[in-house]
């Protein structure tokens, strides 16, 4: 599975972080940072979890 983000949508609101934080990442600067653009299948719940919950609709996984 790729973790895909739009950082035109994304307000780096930390809900992805909260859900998967080996993931996501909100860093100081404000920005959100994928840590791991291709998780094995043991987060497939969780990711799945983080892209109903982004309020944005900016993660997708594919």
């Amino acid at each position: 599975m790729r973790v895909k983000v739009d950082f035109d949508l994304c307000t780096s609101n930390a809900v992805c972080m909260g859900i998967a934080p080996e993931v996501f990442e909100v860093r100081d600067d404000g920005f959100l940072y994928v840590l791991d653009e291709n998780p094995g299948p043991e987060f497939d719940e969780r990711l799945h979890q983080a892209v109903a919950s982004c309020p944005n609709g900016a993660i997708s996984v594919e």
